[in-house]
C-alpha cells in the first residue's frame, strides 16, 4: 500500500520514461586511466543506464553528452593541477566514498582558506532546477564550476587569471590533447543531437560568466580571450573544460537503494518494518518532511529532457538569515555533517532541531513542530538510511 502512495507524493506527476533507458545501474566512478587512444576524430555517444522509474537527464544544447568527454571529465575532476597549489581537485571537496562531499562542516579551499558554506552532494545534479546553496540564478552544471575554479573571496581552486596557463599545460600533455580532441572533435555537428531543447537560454556559458559569481567578472580579459590564447591546443580552450567536468558529473546518478527497489522495483521486502513505519512517518502530515524533500530526488522539483517540474525548492531552516537549497537526501547516512554550515553532526541532531524549529516566527511556513518518541525516531532514521545506494557509496 506504501509502496503505491509514496510514488504519487515523490513524483507528484508522471516521471518521464524514455526508450533507450534502462534499469541497470551506472557504470563505477573511478579515476580514469591517465593514457588515452588515438584521437579518431569522432566521439562515441553517450549512452544513459539509469535506475528504474528515473527520467532522462537535461544535457545544455551546448554542451551534448559523449562517452568520451565523460572520460575527460572524469580525469579532469580528479586532476590536483587544475588548482593554483597544484594538489587539489574537485574531489577534494567531493569524494564519492562520502557521497561526493568532504566531510567537514565548511568547505576548505586549496589555499587552506575555509569558505562560508559545507560542499553539497553531487548525488543526482543532473536533476537539479538550480545550484549552491543561495543562487537560484546558477541553473547548469556549466555554471556552476565557474565558481569553485575561478573564486577569490574566498579561493576555492583559484584559477583565476589563470586560465590560458592551466589550458596550456593541458595541451602540453599529449594524452591530455589526445583525449580533448576525442571529446571535442573539430567536425562535430551542431544540431544539438544528444541535448535537450527544454534547456534554459540562461545556462549559455559566456551569457552568464557574471552571475556565476560576484568576482567573476573582474579579472583581465574574458573567457573567450582565454579560449583564444589557447588555441594552439586546438580544443583545449576552458570552456571546453568546463563542459568536460560537467558532462561527467551529470553521470553521478545514484538511485539502487533499498527504497527504490520498494518503490520502483516492487521488492516488498527490500525495507524492514521499521524502515517501513519510518517512511510512512516521513510522508505523514504529523512529521511533514516531505513537505520540502519530495520528489525522487528528495529535494523538491527537478529538471529532466521534458523541462523542469517548477522552481528549485527553498526554505529557511531556521539556522540562517536567508533561505537554502533543500538538499537531496539521498545517501545522507554519508554526508555528514548536516545542514549548509554542518553545524549537526548526527541525523539524530537534524531530528531535534527540525522538532522545534516551527516556533521560530522566521522559519518556513511549511515547517511544523512535532513530538517523536524514541521509537519513532529511531524509526524515521532507519528510513532515511534506506535511502543509501551501497552500491554508489563503494565504487
Amino acid at each position: 500500500m506504501w509502496a503505491a502512495s509514496a510514488v504519487v507524493l515523490i513524483c507528484h506527476g508522471a516521471v518521464a520514461s524514455d526508450a533507450n533507458q534502462t534499469s541497470e545501474p551506472p557504470g563505477g566512478i573511478k579515476r580514469a586511466d591517465t593514457s588515452s587512444a588515438a584521437p579518431t576524430g569522432r566521439s562515441a555517444a553517450y549512452e544513459w543506464h539509469l535506475p528504474r522509474g528515473f527520467p532522462r537527464p537535461a544535457v545544455p544544447p551546448d554542451n551534448p553528452m559523449s562517452s568520451d568527454k565523460v572520460a575527460l571529465g572524469r580525469r579532469l575532476f580528479f586532476e590536483p593541477r587544475l588548482s593554483v597549489t597544484g594538489r587539489y581537485s574537485c574531489a577534494s571537496c567531493h569524494e564519492p566514498e562520502r557521497a561526493f562531499t568532504d566531510g567537514r562542516a565548511l568547505a576548505v579551499g586549496a589555499t587552506g582558506q575555509p569558505l562560508s558554506r559545507g560542499a553539497m552532494s553531487l548525488i543526482n545534479a543532473a536533476y537539479n532546477v538550480s545550484f549552491g546553496w543561495t543562487k537560484r540564478e546558477v541553473v547548469s552544471l556549466e555554471q556552476q564550476m565557474l565558481e569553485p575554479l575561478l573564486n577569490e573571496h574566498p579561493v576555492e581552486l583559484g584559477l583565476t587569471g589563470r586560465e590560458a596557463a592551466v589550458c596550456n599545460m593541458l595541451a602540453a600533455d599529449p594524452d591530455y590533447r589526445a583525449a580533448f580532441v576525442q571529446a571535442f572533435p573539430r567536425d562535430a555537428g551542431t544540431d544539438g543531437a544528444g541535448t535537450d531543447r527544454h534547456w534554459p537560454p540562461t545556462a549559455n556559458l559566456a551569457d552568464t560568466q557574471a552571475n556565476a559569481g560576484s568576482n567573476l567578472d573582474a579579472r583581465d580579459g574574458t573567457r573567450a580571450n582565454v579560449a583564444a590564447d589557447a588555441s594552439a591546443g586546438g580544443p583545449v580552450t576552458f570552456d571546453n573544460l568546463v563542459k568536460a567536468i560537467a558532462a561527467f558529473e551529470r553521470t553521478l546518478i545514484a538511485g539502487d537503494s533499498p527504497f527504490d527497489h520498494y518503490v520502483f522495483q516492487g521488492e516488498h521486502e527490500a525495507l524492514s518494518a521499521q524502515q517501513k513505519r519510518g517512511m510512512e512517518l516521513f510522508y505523514s502530515p504529523r512529521a511533514g518532511c516531505g513537505s520540502c524533500h519530495s520528489g525522487f530526488n528528495f529535494n523538491g522539483n527537478w529538471r529532466d529532457s521534458q523541462g523542469a517540474t517548477g522552481e528549485s525548492a527553498f526554505a529557511n531552516n531556521g539556522v540562517g538569515d536567508q533561505p537554502m537549497r533543500v538538499p537531496t537526501l539521498r545517501n545522507i547516512a554519508l554526508t555528514g555533517p548536516y545542514m549548509h554550515d554542518g553545524r549537526f553532526k548526527t541525523l539524530a541532531d537534524v531530528l531535534d532541531h527540525y522538532a522545534q524549529v516551527a516556533k521560530q516566527t522566521s522559519s518556513d511556513p511549511k515547517l511544523r513542530t512535532f513530538d517523536l518518541s524514541p521509537n519513532d525516531r529511531a524509526d524515521l532514521i532507519a528510513f532515511l538510511h534506506a535511502l543509501t545506494d551501497f552500491q554508489f557509496a563503494g565504487r
